[in-house]
């Protein structure tokens, strides 16, 4: 024994004792330890009348604990019947005790031991399990062909429910059951992920490239389109004549170079009238004139 199993066993015991409180009791506190675990079909807080009244079925369950438990060795467990059960009873319910704790091993276990053989009371908390006479064997049969009777009804219900299952709800089962499970990865599926995904991969990159070689081309045609484009400006010149420059510069240095080209009589010229002469007053007086009203 290592100092190790030695204290999981004492946290185990301590875990025991938290959740079963008085009924669970410590009857060897060295190595190897044993422990004592009352268990009762209905838990009634600690109150002897009630459950009493309401328990017809009592056992004890006795653990002792080898130094190597839990990693290498199971607890070695015995039965004391406290009320209601015969010994045949007590070699079903030691019997069950035992696989639950095999179901465990490698872990701690009482507890989950315990919880197997409640559940077993609670499902045959009856009256009269000890009573050896031929009725009361009788009844005891007849419940049980009963339970089981009922136990059989409720399987094929539910194997009724899922035979009526549709295909979608079976695939859709079957989904979640890979999920939850998962697939194992070996150098099969491997191999096989990382194909796809490569191809995957590749693909994409194909698709940008072609993208980007159809972008480059779009900007080219536009830019060459641009270009090819005339100016506002030299549609609008083109369509207005005045304002070609060159038709105009053109145009003044060819009539600055024909002297011909403005001809001017000077002799309108010559003719020096004084304007100061005309009088301009005279006709605004007379306007002013008109404007008096008449003697009448």
């Amino acid at each position: 024994m290592t100092d190790e199993h030695r204290e999981e066993q004492e946290m185990e015991a301590e875990a025991l004792a938290a959740i079963f409180d008085a009924a669970f009791e410590i009857r060897a506190p060295d190595q190897p330890f044993v422990w004592a675990v009352k268990l009762v079909p209905v838990d009634c807080g600690g109150d002897a009348d009630e459950e009493e009244e309401a328990n017809h079925v009592i056992v004890k369950l006795v653990a002792t604990i080898p130094h190597t438990y839990p990693e290498d060795a199971l607890p070695k467990l015995e039965l004391e019947i406290l009320k209601g059960l015969s010994e045949d009873n007590k070699k079903e319910l030691l019997g069950i005790a035992k696989e639950e704790a095999e179901a465990n091993a490698g872990m701690p276990a009482i507890f989950a031991v315990c919880e197997a053989v409640r559940t077993w009371l609670a499902d045959n908390n009856v009256k009269g399990l000890d009573d050896a006479s031929m009725h009361a064997q009788m009844m005891r049969k007849a419940k049980e062909a009963e339970r089981q009777k009922a136990q059989a009804a409720l399987q094929f219900e539910s194997q009724k429910k899922k035979e009526e299952m549709s295909q979608a709800e079976q695939e859709e089962l079957a989904v979640r059951k890979r999920r939850e499970e998962g697939t194992p990865v070996t150098d099969a599926t491997f191999a096989e992920w990382w194909s796809n995904y490569s191809a995957e991969i590749e693909q994409i990159k194909e698709a940008e490239k072609a993208a980007a070689a159809e972008d480059t081309k779009d900007k080219k045609n536009t830019t060459a389109a641009e270009e090819e484009r005339p100016t506002g400006f030299e549609i609008f010149s083109e369509k207005a004549g005045t304002f070609n420059l060159e038709k105009l510069e053109a145009a003044a240095e060819e009539m600055a170079n024909d002297e011909s080209a403005l001809e001017v009589d000077e002799e309108l010229f010559d003719d020096d009238e004084d304007l100061d002469d005309l009088d301009f007053d005279s006709s605004e007086e007379e306007e002013e004139d008109s404007d008096e009203e008449p003697d009448i």
